[in-house]
């Protein structure tokens, strides 16, 4: 189901904002607990380098407001207001190719959007819920509060689909940290290695562990931390026991009951095999990555 979609209000043009305003909006020093943390490729710094911006700046910038319906972390004809992230990214970021904004929340879940997710689902970092600011938002569908920050869209359809995965909507909350970085480095961490990448059903798993897998299991400093288990580890099940592998994605309650992970019971054997032979290649020995 598409969200209902009425632009309300669209803001100026990016090119009408000042130039000087990405060295206002950026602070050395976090003022509170709200700031959005920015890092990565910004404009003028170093790589790596991190600044802040202050909920009251963001406000000033141009907004846009959008009424949704299909958004999980929201009840129907929800009006949300907010800055576009690619919008936020060319104001303060140098803007490579490809450029990849990671979104990482305080429950160090990530949301990952590369170029071709901006151009089609255009996300917007969400101010205001029914024209309230954030210390008057509900809570979370899970409990825990949706502040500092979340994401959402003005209305989502799915780009893609590969086997029983459907292109999925990023939409977090609790967002404390944006990072412009590059699709080349976030996703070359998972990338399968050169015999991996002749291969049909590995490359069809790396395509569905990057969009979902990747937003709870780490490799290295790359990816979310949430699920307190690496790539490595998942490599490893699926190599050792690829039939366990299977029924943890399928059914995660069904491996231990107190598993936090959404179950994928849409996931037909097609799917769950594609996924199990890509994350096998990281067990391989020597494979080159």
């Amino acid at each position: 189901m598409l969200r209902a979609f009425l632009p309300l209000l669209v803001g100026v043009a990016l090119g009408a904002l000042p130039a000087a305003d990405s060295k206002i909006l950026l602070h050395v020093d976090r003022s509170s607990d709200g700031d959005l943390e920015v890092g990565g490729e910004l404009a003028g710094l170093s790589p790596g380098s991190s600044r802040f911006i202050r909920y009251e700046d963001l406000l000033r910038l141009a907004q846009e407001t959008y009424t949704v319906s299909d958004d999980s972390n929201f009840p129907p004809n929800t009006k949300i207001e907010g800055v576009s992230l690619e919008a936020l990214a060319h104001l303060i970021g140098k803007a490579p190719k490809d450029l990849l904004i990671v979104a990482i929340c305080y429950d160090k879940y990530r949301a990952n959007y590369p170029p071709d997710y901006l151009a089609i689902h255009h996300p917007l970092l969400v101010l205001r819920i029914n024209g309230q600011p954030r210390e008057h938002w509900p809570p979370s569908e899970y409990g825990g509060s949706m502040a500092p920050y979340l994401i959402s869209h003005p209305f989502f359809r799915p780009a893609f689909k590969v086997l029983s995965h459907e292109d999925e909507p990023q939409v977090p909350f609790g967002v404390v940290r944006i990072e412009l970085r590059t699709e080349s480095e976030v996703f070359g961490a998972i990338r399968p290695g050169a015999k991996g990448r002749e291969n049909e059903q590995v490359q069809e798993g790396f395509i569905i562990a990057r969009q979902d897998c990747f937003r709870c299991h780490n490799m290295g400093a790359e990816g979310g931390t949430m699920a307190g288990r690496t790539w490595s580890k998942l490599a490893q099940i699926a190599n050792d026991d690829g039939r366990r592998f299977r029924q943890i994605i399928r059914n995660p309650a069904s491996a231990a009951s107190n598993a936090k992970m959404p179950a994928h019971a849409g996931y037909d054997d097609a799917t769950l095999n594609a996924l199990t032979a890509y994350f096998k290649t990281f067990a391989a020995e020597g494979e080159t990555r």
